[in-house]
């Protein structure tokens, strides 16, 4: 859920909403956080608000006239981690004409936000940890260290925990990482803030479209509270803004039946047919189940296979092969969710 860099009113969370306790647990421990000018790594599902957190942080901190820089780890290409993170001089390589600043630089008395860190490959592991552990860093093609006054954040929806014991994450890189740490609730335990929620994005889109405010009946209300959210937030906000825009009327009142990401939460209940024989039947069953899994871990990835693979925790070429095998347009499954 991204936001624009914009003027923070001071000591408030930034664009987080919430009355449930789980969300009260969370504000009274970014506040805390925030008070501590030292490593943080937020952790949660996807779609908790991890980077809304981050800022937060930020916001709340004495840093917070500075600069607040976020970063995708998993959108930088291994080869220019480095030149990302700490910049170059002039003639550093070829085509190095002039010198730029890394990510650094420009966070320089504000804060680093990194988010997705588990993307980092090794080496992009071993260059975050050799920064953090003094925040002295070379420009490549420079001739001296320099030293970085940031403050760095991390995030990731994936188990840094499970991750180091497979070998997938240097654990001391999470240790460092972790000197403070915060774990985002998902929607489904923040009973009470769906309505909020829905309140607030149906009050954020008639202000942007310039459209009446709409209003969601009863029942939908009902099933919304009791649906479990696997996208969390951002598929609450997604489900609000494709309905504001496409119902007629004053009322948004959505059919159980017909909403997707309800169909996607109840078990397949059509019957396999008993005249196809045993193993006929199971492989049905099983490219059922396949389809069906593949399409909503597309729609909650939102097209991006790389990210759908983390959470199915498989191979991403596997992953591809499957979607391939089933004839899956990634697109058309992140257009359905947003």
């Amino acid at each position: 859920m991204s936001e624009k860099e914009i003027s923070q009113p001071r000591n408030k969370l930034v664009q987080m909403i919430g009355s449930s306790a789980a969300f009260r647990r969370v504000e009274r421990l970014l506040r805390k956080v925030a008070s501590y000018d030292t490593v943080v790594l937020i952790e949660g599902e996807t779609g908790t608000g991890k980077e809304l957190a981050a800022r937060s942080i930020h916001y709340l901190s004495e840093r917070q006239s500075m600069a607040f820089v976020p970063v995708n780890c998993g959108a930088i290409p291994d080869s220019l981690l480095e030149n990302e993170m700490f910049g170059h001089r002039k003639g550093a390589f070829t085509g190095a004409g002039d010198g730029q600043p890394g990510l650094i630089a420009q966070a320089e008395g504000g804060t680093l936000f990194l988010d997705e860190v588990d993307a980092l490959s090794a080496k992009g592991q071993v260059a975050l940890l050799r920064f953090i552990q003094d925040y002295e860093y070379r420009p490549l093609g420079g001739a001296r260290t320099e030293r970085g006054n940031v403050r760095v954040i991390t995030a990731s929806n994936a188990n840094l925990g499970k991750l180091a014991v497979s070998g997938e994450f240097r654990p001391d890189l999470l240790f460092r990482l972790k000197v403070l740490s915060v774990e985002m609730p998902p929607l489904r335990m923040r009973h009470g803030d769906v309505q909020l929620l829905a309140a607030h994005y149906l009050h954020k889109f008639s202000e942007r479209y310039g459209k009446p405010i709409k209003i969601l009946d009863e029942a939908t209300l009902a099933w919304m509270n009791s649906y479990d959210w696997p996208g969390n937030v951002r598929e609450l906000e997604h489900l609000i803004h494709r309905e504001f825009l496409l119902s007629d009327g004053p009322t948004i009142a959505l059919q159980r039946e017909n909403c997707e990401v309800d169909r996607r939460k109840r078990p397949d209940r059509r019957r396999v047919s008993l005249e196809a024989g045993f193993g006929a039947a199971k492989a049905q069953v099983i490219a059922d189940f396949e389809r069906r899994y593949l399409e909503g871990l597309l729609s909650l990835s939102e097209g991006n296979v790389t990210r759908a693979a983390k959470l199915a925790g498989k191979e991403r070429r596997a992953l591809g092969k499957l979607i391939k095998k089933h004839g899956l347009d990634r697109h058309q499954s992140s257009r359905r969710a947003s």
